[in-house]
């Protein structure tokens, strides 16, 4: 999963100031988030490749497709700024190892039949974004903030105590993306050129590891069938469409309209582990999500008033 790019570029995207929010809009972020929530059931259909194998396929094959775009938008120019200092580039990289690192935790727990945890993931990174935010760039929390992370945590506690293990998947996933948001608020970069960029660094190590496992006889390709083969050669569109859809979007709708989103991505993808997937789901399980899922409540209401405050005064 690919979720939306960080608060900072969506400001860009997205003027606070707008009263007005087009349908169209409302259809290209529907349409990024839908398509993103449903991405389990894409990368199931290669179970048999490994999560190694499959994000390098998805690097290089998103980089031939997001160059082909950004030729067409004319935005090569925009891509300049990655390059332009040591720290530049420096947070480039690391917000690519961060993206991989978060790719990988995601297919790998998918394949596994870990789709409602790594559900769980994505919901946490709100409040993961929040504790950051706190910590790292010292701002101060209001106390429905406070009270969002409090019940979050509290969840996790349960989900420990319940299920008996750390819920390390979730955890590493909003961790990894957390991380990842608080990097790209350092570029200039937007969402379209930055994951170019994030790509073009990848890339070589990406290509060298497609090579060495085709010599080895490890790779997939010419030794799967052709439904896998055309699985695993669309996985560029497949990273690059919701994100075009997402970056249209944004520039049509405001701020809060689109934080509301965010939550439909993990909302499809519980659904497909629960009712599809038919992954176990207790009731401790049940306890300890609706403790996160009100403190998403909580946050998502702090985050309207405060938008509202802002507009209206």
């Amino acid at each position: 999963m690919t979720p939306p790019a960080p608060a900072r570029n969506l400001r860009a995207l997205s003027s606070p100031a707008k009263s007005h929010e087009s349908p169209a809009g409302l259809f290209y972020a529907a349409g990024a988030f839908l398509l993103w929530g449903a991405f389990p059931v894409y990368w199931k259909q290669m179970q048999g490749v490994s999560a190694f194998e499959l994000i390098a396929h998805r690097i290089v094959w998103s980089l031939f497709f997001l160059l082909i775009v950004q030729a067409w938008r004319h935005r090569y120019g925009a891509m300049l700024a990655a390059f332009t200092s040591w720290r530049s580039f420096g947070l480039n990289l690391l917000s690519s190892l961060l993206l991989t690192a978060n790719w990988t935790i995601y297919v790998w727990a998918v394949n596994r039949g870990n789709v409602i945890e790594s559900s769980l993931g994505y919901f946490l990174v709100p409040i993961a974004n929040v504790a950051i935010g706190s910590l790292l760039l010292h701002e101060k929390l209001r106390p429905l903030q406070w009270l969002a992370i409090a019940g979050a945590t509290g969840g996790v506690g349960l989900l420990l105590l319940g299920v008996g293990h750390v819920p390390w998947i979730a955890l590493s996933i909003a961790v990894t993306w957390a991380g990842y948001g608080f990097l790209k608020k350092q570029s200039p970069l937007g969402p379209i050129a930055g994951l170019t960029i994030e790509t073009f660094v990848l890339f070589p190590f990406a290509a060298a590891a497609l090579l060495w496992w085709h010599h080895t006889g490890e790779g997939a390709l010419g030794r799967v069938d052709a439904r896998t083969h055309a699985f695993i050669l669309c996985a560029g569109i497949v990273t690059a469409v919701p994100l075009l859809l997402f970056a249209s979007g944004a520039q049509r709708l405001r701020l809060t309209t689109l934080g509301l989103f965010q939550y439909v991505s993990p909302t499809v993808q519980f659904l497909l582990g629960y009712f599809l997937y038919r992954e176990p789901f207790s009731q401790s399980q049940f306890a300890a999500y609706a403790m996160i899922w009100c403190g998403l409540i909580l946050y998502s209401a702090d985050g309207f008033w405060s938008q509202r405050k802002r507009l209206f005064g």
